[in-house]
C-alpha cells in the first residue's frame, strides 16, 4: 500500500487538522512513511497568516513537484489555509501538483489521494459560511492531545485573513466535545488542549449546551468556563490548556475557574499586538492597552505563577516611533514568559493591504530585533527566579538536541530538559528540582 507523509506549517489548529488526515488515511489503509523522501504521497498543510509562510509553503511544494521527475507516480498534495485563498491558481503556480484542499474540506483527503493514484486532479473548496465539521479522529498512542471547540473567526482585525479562510465563527456542541476527550482519556490521553482561533468566544454566537444539558455544578454561566469545568471533571484528564485567548474574555468566571480548578494549567497565550492605542485602533483589536493590562492583572491575582506568552506585530501601518516604544513598555509591564513577534506584511483582502506599508523593511527588522532581544533578557530573568524551586514535569521523550536527555513541560509551558530516571515513559509526571536557567529552557536534575 502506499505510504504517506504530512508536512504542516502555521498554527496549533493545522497540527490538529494534519493529525485529522493522517487518522483518514491510515483507516483507509494507507500506511505512515518513516520520512518524507520516502513517501509516495506527501501532504503540505499550510498557513495564510503572513506573506512568509505562504512563502515557505510555496518553496516547499515546489521542490517536492519537481521530484515527480524521477518519481513520476509520487503524489503532492495541498491542504489547508493557502489552498483555499488561492485556490486554482496554485494549479498555475505548481503544474505537477496532484491536489488542493481548502480549509472545512479534510473528508476530501482520502478521495484525492485515491483519484490522484488514478491520474485525476481534484480542487476541493467548501463555502464557509456553511456550517464546519470539526477535525475528526486521533492518531492513537500519543499522551497528549488538540481538541479543536471553536472554529473560524468573526473579529474582523483589520491585517488577519483568518476568517476569509476559515469562515464564519461556529462553536461545537459541548456534548460532542466532551464525548471527545472522555474517549481520549481512555486512550491515556493525560493532557487535552482544546483550541479556537478567538477561544473565548465559545458559545457565544452559536449555542454549546443544550437545555437538558446538566447544568454546571460550579454555577458558571458562561459556556467557555462551564466547558473547561466539564472537561476537568472527566477521570484521566490531569492537565487543561487552551489557546487562543482575547482579553474581553478574561471574565470573572474565567479568573474564578484559574484560581479554584488545579487541572486548569497556568499558562494562557494572550496575543496583544501592540501596546500602542492608535495602532490597536487601526488593527481594530477591540481593546486598549490599559484594558489588556487590567485583564492580565485579574490574571495574576488569582494565579500569580502564570505564564504569559503573546503575539505582537512590528511596523503595522501607521506606527511610529513613539507607539513601538509603548509596546515595548507594554511587554516590560506585562512581563510576558516569550513572546512571537512578527514583521508585518499585507495579506491580500484584508482592510490594512490598502493602506500605505510605510514603515520600512529595515526598520521593520530593527523592531523586530529589539523586541526579541528584550524578551531574552526577560525570559532569563522570569527562569532564573524558578532556579531553585520544584516543578511538575509531564515527560515528552528525548531532547531533540541530547537524546541522552529528555525534555518534558511544566504546567506554564516551559520546556525542562532532564536526565531520565530508569523506567520513565512519555507521558509520566515527576517533580523536578529546576538547577539552572536560559531565556526559554529551564534544566533539571
Amino acid at each position: 500500500m502506499p505510504t504517506f507523509s504530512i508536512h504542516t506549517y502555521g498554527c496549533q489548529m493545522n497540527v490538529r487538522e494534519s493529525e485529522a488526515a493522517a487518522k483518514a488515511l491510515l483507516d483507509a489503509g494507507f500506511a505512515q512513511a518513516p520520512d518524507e523522501e520516502t513517501a509516495d504521497i506527501v501532504l503540505v498543510n499550510t498557513c495564510s497568516v503572513r506573506g512568509k509562510a505562504e512563502d515557505k509553503a510555496l518553496g516547499k511544494l515546489g521542490l517536492l513537484c519537481a521530484t515527480k521527475r524521477e518519481r513520476p507516480g509520487r503524489v503532492v498534495g495541498v491542504m489547508g489555509c493557502m489552498a483555499q485563498r488561492m485556490g486554482g491558481e496554485l494549479f498555475k503556480r505548481l503544474p505537477r501538483l496532484d491536489f488542493a484542499i481548502g480549509t472545512r474540506c479534510a473528508e476530501r483527503v482520502v478521495p484525492a489521494v485515491e483519484a490522484a493514484l488514478h491520474g485525476d486532479t481534484t480542487l476541493a473548496l467548501r463555502d464557509l459560511h456553511d456550517r464546519p465539521d470539526a477535525p475528526n479522529g486521533h492518531v492513537a498512542g500519543g499522551f497528549s492531545a488538540f481538541v479543536t471547540i471553536l472554529l473560524g473567526c468573526n473579529r474582523r482585525c483589520t491585517y488577519c485573513i483568518v476568517p476569509d479562510v476559515r469562515g464564519d465563527e461556529w462553536s461545537r456542541p459541548a456534548r460532542d466535545v466532551l464525548a471527545e476527550v472522555r474517549a481520549l482519556a481512555a486512550q491515556g490521553v493525560r493532557e487535552v488542549t482544546l483550541l479556537g482561533q478567538s477561544i473565548m468566544n465559545y458559545g457565544l454566537r452559536t449555542p454549546a449546551f443544550d437545555a437538558d444539558d446538566p447544568p454546571s455544578p460550579g454555577g458558571y454561566t458562561r459556556p467557555f468556563p462551564r466547558l473547561l469545568e466539564a472537561v476537568a471533571a472527566i477521570p484521566g484528564i490531569e492537565r487543561i490548556r487552551f489557546t487562543s485567548g482575547h482579553p474581553s474574555g478574561v471574565t470573572e468566571e474565567l479568573v474564578r475557574l484559574f484560581r479554584e480548578e488545579p487541572k486548569i494549567c497556568h499558562h494562557l497565550h494572550l496575543p496583544v499586538q501592540s501596546g500602542s492605542d492608535a495602532v490597536l485602533g487601526r488593527m481594530r483589536r477591540g481593546y486598549t492597552r490599559e484594558a489588556y493590562l487590567a485583564a492580565v492583572a485579574r490574571l495574576r491575582a488569582a494565579a500569580p505563577d502564570l505564564a504569559l506568552t503573546t503575539d505582537v506585530i512590528v511596523g503595522f501601518p501607521g506606527e511610529t516611533e513613539a507607539d513601538f516604544q509603548s509596546t515595548r513598555t507594554l511587554m516590560e509591564e506585562a512581563r510576558f514568559d516569550n513572546a512571537f513577534i512578527f514583521k508585518y506584511s499585507p495579506r491580500p483582502g484584508t482592510v490594512s493591504a490598502t493602506w500605505e506599508d510605510d514603515v520600512p523593511d529595515a526598520e521593520k527588522a530593527r523592531r523586530n530585533q529589539v523586541l526579541l532581544g528584550d524578551q531574552d533578557v526577560r525570559g532569563a530573568r522570569i527562569n532564573q527566579a524558578l532556579v531553585g524551586t520544584t516543578l511538575r514535569v509531564l515527560a515528552e521523550g528525548p531532547s531533540l538536541r541530547n537524546p541522552a536527555k529528555w525534555s518534558g513541560r511544566t504546567p506554564g509551558n516551559k520546556i525542562v530538559v532532564f536526565t531520565p530516571p530508569k523506567g520513565l515513559r512519555p507521558g509520566d509526571f515527576l517533580d523536578l528540582v529546576i538547577t539552572r536557567a536560559a531565556p526559554q529552557t529551564l534544566y533539571a536534575d
